[in-house]
């Protein structure tokens, strides 16, 4: 039986070529314009499971992902991939390299070529793009000489690759996460996630360390952390938290318990075997 799947689009970003890796032929993966979109495709129904960017090893978290989930209409993650982001650059069959005078990617991209580009192309006109597939999906319009993107992107749009693997860090990995309607949560694979939203009552001092001190007081490791703003007043913070473990097991569940006596809230965001 097909599912149907809702990423961040358009068709030839590194979010598909992630989602790539966990579909089954006859799946359906449909392209959306923004993470809030795909998210929203779960919420009324047009889709049954959503694959988006959560966080990159080099510049960060995805901040409108963590705030959806945290804030957004209840959605549980139940499974995560992780993917090599290599970029490369590419352009219209017929264009010559030694004539390219812009170049258009999104701007998470054009941080991490930065090298590349002050090397090869240092007079060059950056442009920037809502994602890197939006990118080499524009260069036939003929707005501009080249696009950064993903390898996958120029086969989708039939553009040349003038050079591969030309970001600055060679190492760079992108985790993204699968969530659905809550329901079910995955039975325990003895290498687990969870993840939730703590909310506080209001910022004071040792907050955090309240929090904290809840998971090692059971001996749960934490694997992410990040503080967002509520956007109800200046002052009221929620954490969005990775806890080694599944919600099943005793030191998780404990820990789960204490921090719902000194927070305002916690939303539950899944529990989920880690990525290999």
């Amino acid at each position: 039986m097909s599912i149907k799947y809702a990423y961040l689009g358009p068709a030839g970003t590194f979010t598909e070529a992630a989602l790539l890796k966990i579909t089954n032929q006859g799946d359906q993966l449909i392209a959306y314009a923004n993470v809030t979109a795909a998210l929203n495709a779960v919420r009324n129904g047009e889709c049954e499971k959503a694959l988006v960017p959560i966080e990159n090893s080099i510049e960060g978290v995805v901040a409108r992902t963590l705030d959806e989930l945290a804030i957004g209409e209840p959605l549980v993650i139940t499974a995560e991939t992780t993917l090599p982001v290599s970029f490369a650059l590419m352009t219209l069959p017929n264009t010559d390299a030694k004539q390219i005078k812009s170049i258009a990617t999104h701007p998470h991209a054009e941080s991490q070529c930065r090298s590349y580009i002050a090397k090869n192309y240092p007079n060059a006109q950056i442009i920037e793009t809502a994602s890197t597939a939006a990118a080499a999906k524009g260069l036939i319009k003929g707005d501009y000489d080249a696009a950064i993107a993903a390898s996958i992107a120029a086969k989708n749009y039939q553009l040349k690759i003038i050079d591969e693997n030309i970001g600055d860090n060679t190492g760079a990995v992108t985790r993204f996460v699968l969530v659905e309607k809550p329901g079910k949560t995955p039975t325990p694979s003895g290498r687990d996630r969870t993840s939730l939203a703590v909310f506080i009552a209001i910022d004071h001092a040792g907050a955090l360390l309240e929090i904290l001190n809840e998971f090692a007081k059971h001996q749960v490791n934490l694997t992410f952390i990040q503080s967002r703003p509520t956007g109800v007043e200046l002052g009221h913070y929620h954490f969005i938290i990775d806890a080694e473990g599944h919600i099943q097991d005793a030191p998780v569940s404990a820990a789960l318990a204490g921090l719902k006596q000194i927070c305002e809230d916690i939303r539950f965001l899944g529990s989920y075997p880690q990525a290999k």
